[in-house]
């Protein structure tokens, strides 16, 4: 049996790699991280390993014993980790933070990908086994945008594509044609409640991928936890780049949108 190993990060990312994966025929060994990866990835996975974030260098000892080649990484690791002291202070993932120009999150990711190919590993696209997961072009809900939101929605691309081209966030909200949040560190759900601060309803939200995204890393997700985000800040409308962004718990979360009159695109 092909073996695959998987560095999991949070959400339900990792878990459907694994199952997807499973479904294929491979054996998935994974490095989960504590405080991060969902625990039930336990009951998905053959075999799991955790790991501190601070502890890169177990990553290796897991893979090389269990004779895995190709990793993929699914599931973010909050960037509140730049800051923690143990992970600054680390003599394993120190030396790589302190080697770097920024820490933009493509420089991080590539980093890692470059230390895990210097040791033997290949790092795969993590939407692997998932291409059906990545929607085609087209209204997803039953509610279609007004036209008035289609200007805010093709407004809000070419804002989220300048913002994600200079790898500072891939989510930006907009209402009347003005940019009224943009993703940073704090992440899309948290742009998202921000844009409901400062409209009081009716944004909308637009996520893309980078102009070059590099698919074995940080590509774009959004699920039932977005939805629930969207419906708390009142907003109107999410818009995805088509087949670049991974769409989870697809079914639940356009129930979801459609109950509260909330439409989806993919543009």
């Amino acid at each position: 049996m092909q073996k695959i190993g998987l560095i999991a990060g949070r959400g339900t990312f990792p878990l459907l790699f694994a199952h997807e994966a499973k479904k294929q025929g491979y054996f998935v060994v994974s490095a989960a991280v504590k405080g991060e990866t969902l625990p039930k990835l336990r009951d998905v996975v053959d075999k799991i390993s955790w790991i501190r974030v601070w502890e890169f260098n177990k990553i290796f000892e897991i893979f090389k014993k269990e004779g895995v080649k190709d990793i993929a990484m699914a599931g973010q690791i909050h960037p509140r980790h730049l800051f923690n002291k143990r992970v600054i202070e680390s003599q394993e993932f120190a030396p790589i933070l302190n080697s770097l120009k920024d820490r933009k999150a493509d420089t991080i990711f590539g980093a890692v990908a470059r230390e895990l190919e210097s040791s033997g590993f290949k790092l795969v696209d993590s939407t692997k086994f998932l291409k059906e997961y990545m929607p085609k072009k087209g209204v997803l809900t039953k509610r279609q945008p007004t036209p008035e939101q289609w200007e805010d929605i093709y407004f809000g691309l070419e804002a989220a594509k300048y913002s994600a081209a200079f790898d500072i966030g891939q989510t930006v909200a907009v209402k009347n044609k003005a940019v009224v949040a943009v993703e940073a560190l704090e992440g899309t759900d948290n742009t998202i409640k921000r844009a409901g601060m400062i409209t009081r309803g009716g944004a909308i939200v637009v996520k893309v991928s980078k102009p070059k995204q590099d698919m074995r890393f940080d590509i774009p997700v959004v699920g039932l936890r977005t939805v629930k985000n969207l419906i708390k800040s009142k907003s109107a409308c999410l818009a995805i780049e088509a087949e670049k962004t991974l769409f989870l718990d697809r079914d639940a979360s356009l129930r979801l949108a459609n109950s509260k009159d909330i439409c989806i695109v993919a543009v």
